[in-house]
């Protein structure tokens, strides 16, 4: 059988188009410059099957005006561009490629880090405007507390990292058990006593109802003097107004944001006014390795679905619509 299958992208990696193409599928593209509405009305007209999301809105009229829709799949984890609750209403699962591109956003993580704590992008800049600006109130990060709000496998990677580099580690995730493996970091209690502890402060959530603007004006001040926040998760889930205030007065020495509350970024955000601040175009699970793996896994999410083949339960954010 022959199914259709939505990538709301100009294009997909080889290593997904690959498992499409070994099953038969038809494969749909957004073409450059069309819209959310665009997508709405092909699903519409169009007997899609699946859908693979990327980074476009996936719409509670685009999932309702497709009869023939059976299952979608994240290309990441994030699925807030995803009206989860339309898909549940009609009983479509919505699956996500955890781990994929966990390497590749831990390294972002990483290199975030090392360029806020040694300001390498405004050293960088001041030699190429001519000058010679020797930068030496850098952070050394050895002996220094790594927070880490949320636990999973970008967090665990980082971790390993951190921890060679001479860095204690300390978690807040309500989601733990009382037996998981903190590879030797230590649980907090509430985020509050995680925050007051934390000399450099990374962030792993996902944006849900609950993690947006987590990290706002009080928690900022419960922070270290001179602590470094790294956001490669949501944009939403700082309050930017806050976090540009607490940049702007020196409470925190710096920050390192692959990702904004509004992207791409508006030409009038104060982000762009601060030299202690790090930005990204939110391209942390972006390289050719990531981009690879994480095709591949939602393109054999949505083919197994399709074919009646298992797909893990772990794998899908609306499990409880799914028979035990």
């Amino acid at each position: 059988m022959t199914y259709t299958i939505l990538v709301t992208a100009e294009r997909l990696a080889p290593a997904g188009l690959n498992v499409l193409s070994q099953q038969d599928c038809r494969v749909l593209f957004v073409r450059q410059g069309q819209e959310v509405a665009d997508i709405e009305r092909l699903m519409a007209t169009e007997p899609v099957d699946a859908v693979i999301s990327r980074t476009f809105e996936l719409s509670e009229q685009a999932i309702a005006s497709c009869p023939s829709l059976k299952v979608i799949s994240k290309h990441g984890v994030g699925v807030s561009n995803i009206d989860v609750a339309a898909a549940s209403a009609r009983g479509i699962p919505v699956y996500v490629t955890p781990g994929a591109n966990a390497q590749s956003v831990c390294e972002m993580t990483l290199a975030l880090l090392f360029g806020a704590a040694r300001k390498v992008s405004w050293m960088d800049r001041e030699i190429r405007a001519g000058r010679w600006s020797r930068a030496q109130d850098g952070l050394q990060l050895q002996g220094r507390t790594l927070g880490l709000v949320g636990f999973g496998q970008v967090a665990r990677k980082v971790t390993t990292v951190c921890q060679a580099l001479g860095m204690s580690v300390k978690v807040y995730d309500p989601f733990l058990t009382a037996d998981s493996d903190l590879m030797g970091a230590e649980r907090m209690g509430s985020l509050a006593t995680l925050l007051a502890v934390s000399g450099v402060l990374s962030l792993h959530v996902p944006l849900t109802a609950q993690t947006r603007d987590l990290i706002g004006a009080a928690e900022l001040a419960l922070l270290p003097e001179h602590a470094v926040l790294i956001n490669t998760a949501r944009g939403e889930v700082v309050n930017e107004t806050a976090l540009v205030d607490a940049l702007r007065s020196g409470r925190l020495f710096a920050a390192g944001l692959d990702t904004m509350a509004i992207e791409p970024l508006p030409a009038d955000s104060p982000l762009l006014s601060l030299d202690n601040v790090l930005l990204t175009p939110h391209v942390g699970g972006s390289t050719p390795a990531a981009l690879a793996a994480m095709a591949r896994d939602a393109a054999t999410n949505v083919t197994d679905f399709l074919r009646g083949k298992p797909v893990p339960r772990t794998s899908c954010v609306n499990a409880d619509i799914l028979p035990l």
